[in-house]
């Protein structure tokens, strides 16, 4: 037994001991120092990020690599524009902010749509840049359709109804006139019904929107046309053939009221004198 316990004891004592590897090299412990290396290096980077360091360092080097561009020869030459005819050139390159001679790749094309867009005249634009030098400005403008009258003040509408803002209207006095809170959206559709004759159309003045449901339409010589809310359209082409056949506004009316279907009621001007035709001349 005590021979037995001698021969094992020089048996272990022959063989070589296990290995004891330290906790702190084990492979879990590897992971979890993998882990908090990363974690302090992105805190690390958050915090260069956050203090400004990261982004100035690499806005400068932006601003070197396109100030690089620029001695290499990618610098604005040409700049063509499409579309122009009531927006000034001063106050297009105000907008784009663009000289000649300045750094092609420097220019922002998004800030400047957006302020192309602002500009009064317009209604979309495109700005392109193309290599090497040149960049291209595409505009589309609004197009004037009437003089807006509300609350007694006059503003110049596109077929959009949206307001043109900063004109002088002079120059849009010709143009009809519609008055009415919804009349802007509306007035686009209404014109066009009322361009259907063109005859009676010449002689249009004011379209005035009655109710938020119907239009009068004031005609030259101070003429009132009173349309009714569904079916305008018949109503308006039953005064043309009126007229074709009566010359029913040469009369001395003051009130056309078309909105009886089938009907026209007309109310005359008390004391007005029908208009006379000047003779001719003698050549």
């Amino acid at each position: 037994m005590t021979a037995t316990k001698s021969n094992r004891r020089a048996k272990k004592r022959g063989q070589p001991r296990k290995r004891v590897v330290p906790i702190w090299r084990g492979r879990a412990a590897a992971v979890v120092l993998g882990l908090i290396v990363l974690g302090a290096a992105a805190g690390g980077a958050r915090y260069l990020w956050q203090s400004g360091w990261l982004g100035g360092q690499a806005a400068e080097l932006r601003r070197q690599a396109i100030a690089l561009t620029g001695e290499l020869g990618l610098r604005v030459d040409e700049i063509i524009v499409t579309g122009r005819r009531e927006t000034s050139q001063a106050d297009l390159l105000r907008a784009v902010r663009l000289a000649r001679g300045a750094p092609i790749l420097a220019f922002d094309l998004d800030r400047a749509l957006k302020r192309l867009e602002r500009l009064p005249w317009v209604r979309r634009a495109v700005v392109e840049r193309m290599l090497p030098d040149t960049v291209i400005l595409s505009i589309e403008e609004r197009r004037p359709l009437a003089l807006w009258q509300d609350k007694g003040r006059f503003r110049l509408i596109d077929r959009d109804g949206e307001v043109i803002g900063g004109q002088a209207l002079e120059r849009f006095s010709g143009l009809p006139v519609v008055v009415g809170p919804d009349a802007p959206a509306l007035a686009m559709e209404f014109l066009a019904m009322l361009q259907s004759q063109p005859k009676l159309m010449s002689r249009v003045e004011a379209a005035v929107r009655v109710g938020k449901r119907r239009w009068n339409v004031r005609l030259k010589g101070g003429i009132d046309v009173r349309l009714p809310a569904a079916g305008a359209r018949k109503a308006w082409a039953r005064l043309a053939e009126y007229e074709r056949k009566h010359k029913i506004l040469e009369r001395n009316v003051r009130v056309l009221d078309l909105r009886l279907p089938g009907r026209l009621i007309v109310r005359e001007e008390p004391g007005r004198k029908k208009p006379e035709k000047k003779p001719d001349r003698e050549t």
